[in-house]
């Protein structure tokens, strides 16, 4: 038998029990199958939120600001490096896309101070990461599949940095990072963007409706959730998402879910109505954004 890179990761999974695949599905070839330009514009969409969001807030965040907040010397003007990175990606996909490229949204961002700017910096880069390695499979043009995996790489090492050197925890989760799927990160997305400009070219997402857990909610805990969605009558499992595969527990009529024990590092829980597979045809709500911490032993004792 030929081993591959796609076989390993199989095997891997395969050898956790407790895990169902969460790898996103390419869409059927058909008109619903996303095009090369609307995946980039999709990748410029999210590369505008973040340069929003980084030149918003060093302009509302000083240096003094950063020393107050007990964070290092050096963290503010890593930011500023970081905020160049996103610029330079807003002006490379907006040259490759040309007179086709969406235009920035409007954002209402959920940082009111450095310490609430560094967590949310940290979501939005570890989402990034997701999204690319996610919609890499709709890109047809090689070219466009090797650029974006640059800035996927680069989307990476800033989310490592922010949550190993400054946030003191771990700068990676599995032995896999975890793609979501065009709807899964619009959701979240979804979130923080008030409104877009008409003339856009129209994305192929739609957002589900949002998921929230208590805040503190750790493994092992039995926490109540909440989204605001039409439920059916079946059975609801709660996946959560963590590499390459999915942990499910059950939804109780209370809105209580036990999190599984085992969950280390940034898990997307999404609510649905099948407790083995995640599809955007079986999610009710979701996904959500939590990150369990663990040390450098591999415990959750930072």
């Amino acid at each position: 038998m030929k081993v591959t890179a796609a076989s390993v990761a199989l095997l891997a999974v395969a050898a956790l029990p407790e895990l169902s695949m969460a790898i996103p599905a390419k869409r059927a070839n058909d008109s619903s199958t996303p095009t090369d330009i609307q995946i980039l514009n999709f990748a410029l969409t999210l590369e505008h939120l973040e340069n929003a969001f980084y030149t918003q807030g060093l302009q509302k965040y000083t240096q003094q600001d950063f020393l107050d907040a007990k964070l290092p010397t050096w963290a503010r003007g890593r930011w500023n490096q970081i905020a160049q990175h996103e610029s330079t990606h807003v002006s490379f996909l907006e040259n490759v896309i040309g007179d086709q490229a969406v235009q920035p949204c409007t954002y209402s961002f959920p940082d009111t101070d450095p310490i609430s700017f560094v967590t949310t910096s940290f979501m939005l880069e570890t989402v990034g990461v997701s999204a690319y390695s996610g919609a890499a499979h709709f890109l047809s043009n090689s070219d466009y599949v090797t650029s974006s995996g640059a800035i996927l790489a680069v989307e990476a090492r800033q989310s490592a940095w922010i949550n190993s050197a400054v946030l003191k925890a771990n700068p990676w989760n599995t032995a896999f990072d975890t793609p979501l799927d065009l709807n899964q990160v619009w959701t979240l997305a979804s979130g923080v963007i008030v409104s877009c400009p008409s003339s856009n070219m129209p994305l192929p997402v739609k957002a589900f409706p949002a998921l929230s857990f208590p805040a503190g909610a750790q493994p092992g805990q039995t926490v109540k959730v909440s989204f605001n969605a039409t439920m059916p009558s079946e059975q609801l499992y709660v996946a959560f998402i963590a590499g390459l595969g999915a942990t499910f527990a059950p939804l109780s009529s209370q809105m209580t879910v036990t999190i599984p024990s085992t969950l280390q590092g940034v898990v997307f829980p999404v609510v649905t109505t099948n407790g083995t597979t995640v599809t955007d045809s079986v999610t009710i709500a979701g996904p959500a954004f939590l990150s369990f911490d663990f040390n450098s032993d591999g415990t959750d004792e930072l």
